[in-house]
């Protein structure tokens, strides 16, 4: 016998129910898995990327080795292998106006900083960054950002003017505009003790911590504080290398031996020919003739070549060492999970040092005071006091004219690379003009945030740069047009840019007749002056000057009794 089971009843309305409740069951499901999806992508990737701004001291344009130069830099140079390397980015000519107009995106003038190393009640000249202008880490703080600083402040030394009243949650920094790479010894009468402070508070230095090595510690330091969390930082790593003294480990140094042998003039011709294989500048272009300052290698001493060769040494082992600790914070943010997050730009903040404090009568009598001492067995110690002079600063900047304070293309025309997000071109090289202050606006635009009309209840001055973004992203060919002037004016030198065109005053005292004109699209090394020949366009740039002059409330003549 076979037998069947027969199906019980079902009701219309339990079926119907069934139905619904499992397509709420399937949706319920799809909704947790997308939730835990987008959460698990934001933790891995937040919609805003990490800022890590490198900032050389003194680094000459032809000093890396991804722009041509002979010393070593295989972290940077990855850098700009996965990135961009900018071949015209201008800055000021000295740091601590620089520092100003990067924070600010605004005028050395408008930010605080006309004249480095004085303070006064004169707007536009307080020695300090002012009210007139939010920085970045205020900003980014407001947009949710967490903000670090290690290195070299030199923008104001009272407790107002320090790092932890301008935005940043956490700072271990050197107040003043160059210290002792290995102690605390003072290299000013004003402080015989170099001041550092971290978080507003005085803050001790352990005599032998290096300082490259140790702002790296800090600044990683800080990053893992918040690690965890999703979170996105602003670091900012203002490093004191290179810059005088020339102190480095001799691990970092030696390797260079016997590479400068050839002397400064020599090295000057091959950065010229290396530059152009790297493509940083045009076949065309041609050599500046040296400063009155600058002794042709052939005419010293045996003696005298072999301490010039041992300054470039130290020199390049301090890039190298510099080179290390950009990899240490690549390498650290890999290890992290923060790497692909993380926009990336390393920048000098003017060009090759050309001053030389031992042999200064003003300043060398308190370095010798403080005993250090220039003797060819000690180079590159805690105990010596170098300088690469004139000499080594004009190779490092070619090929433009002069160096370091200066307004000449050799003191503003300096190295910077960016890598990360927001940058889609890789491995590029890019010649359009752009300035320190376009910096800032580019930090706020990928952080999808925007400058504020007013702070602590006051107007401040909007912006003077624009952003980058449309450049690296390659939606753009350009940041600036024919029309936007670039204007620079410290301790009476100064300059206006217009397009290609622009006119130079290094006169001393400062004669407004004394501009020369130049055009760099043909003339890079500033050497074929055609205010004579082109009268309307040096007019043209006069009226700019004045302009600028008005506008950022620029005082010149401006004299003081103090030394610089």
């Amino acid at each position: 016998m076979t037998y069947s089971r027969m199906p019980k009843s079902v009701s219309h309305d339990s079926l119907i129910f069934k139905f619904h409740f499992n397509w709420l069951v399937i949706f319920l499901i799809f909704i947790l898995i997308e939730s835990c999806a987008k959460n698990t992508s934001e933790q891995i990737k937040p919609e805003t990327p990490n800022i890590l701004l490198i900032l050389a001291d003194d680094l000459g344009y032809a000093d890396l080795g991804c722009f041509g130069g002979m010393v070593e830099t295989p972290h940077i140079d990855s850098l700009a292998a996965r990135g961009i390397r900018f071949s015209r980015f201008h800055t000021s000519p000295l740091c601590a106006p620089t520092r100003s107009m990067l924070l600010s995106g605004n005028d050395n003038h408008i930010a605080g900083m006309g004249l480095m190393g004085y303070r006064s009640d004169i707007e536009g000249y307080e020695g300090c960054l002012t009210n007139r202008i939010a920085t970045i880490p205020e900003v980014l703080k407001m947009a949710g950002y967490h903000t670090y600083m290690a290195g070299k402040w030199h923008l104001g030394t009272d407790s107002l003017s320090n790092p932890s009243k301008k935005g940043f949650e956490h700072s271990f920094v050197n107040l003043l505009g160059a210290g002792n790479h290995y102690d605390d010894k003072g290299l000013f009468s004003d402080f015989p003790v170099t001041p550092y402070t971290e978080d507003g508070k005085p803050a001790p230095w352990k005599n032998g911590n290096y300082s490259t090595d140790f702002f790296t510690d800090k600044i990683i330091e800080y990053i893992d504080l918040n690690k965890a969390n999703n979170k996105p930082f602003f670091a900012f790593a203002a490093y004191t290398s290179p810059h005088w003294p020339l102190q480095v480990d001799e691990k970092y140094w030696k390797k260079y031996k016997g590479k400068f042998d050839a002397g400064y003039d020599a090295l000057k011709k091959a950065n010229l020919e290396t530059l152009k294989q790297a493509g940083m500048i045009p076949e065309n272009a041609v050599l500046p003739p040296n400063s009155k300052r600058v002794k042709p290698w052939n005419t010293l001493s045996e003696e005298q070549k072999k301490i010039e060769r041992r300054k470039m040494e130290l020199y390049a082992g301090m890039v190298d060492n510099l080179d290390f600790n950009i990899g240490r914070l690549i390498d650290h943010l890999r290890t992290i999970g923060k790497l692909e997050n993380t926009l990336i730009v390393v920048m000098s903040d003017n060009g090759a040092a050309a001053e030389d404090f031992y042999y200064s009568d003003y300043f060398g009598p308190f370095l010798k005071q403080q005993q250090f001492n220039d003797e060819y067995e000690d180079m590159g110690k805690p105990n010596s006091f170098i300088s690469y002079g004139p000499q080594w600063a004009e190779a490092g900047s070619s090929p433009f004219k002069f160096y370091k304070g200066l307004v000449t293309e050799g003191g503003i025309n300096t190295p910077i690379i960016m890598a990360g997000p927001g940058v889609q071109l890789k491995n590029k090289i890019e010649d359009a003009f752009v300035t320190v202050m376009d910096l800032a606006p580019t930090f706020y635009d990928l952080a999808k945030t925007s400058y504020p009309d007013s702070l602590r209840g006051k107007a401040i001055f909007p912006l003077k740069g624009n952003s980058l973004v449309p450049l690296i992203s390659g939606k753009s060919k350009e940041v600036h047009n024919e029309d936007y002037v670039f204007g620079l004016e410290h301790d009476n030198i100064a300059m206006i840019r217009k397009g290609s065109w622009k006119i130079t005053n290094l006169s001393r005292p400062f004669v407004q007749d004394s501009f020369k004109l130049y055009n760099l699209q043909n003339d890079l090394a500033e050497i074929h002056d055609l205010k004579q020949i082109n009268p309307e366009k040096y007019q043209e740039l006069i009226a700019e000057w004045l302009n600028f002059k008005e506008v950022n409330k620029v005082r010149i003549p401006f004299e003081t009794d103090e030394q610089f």
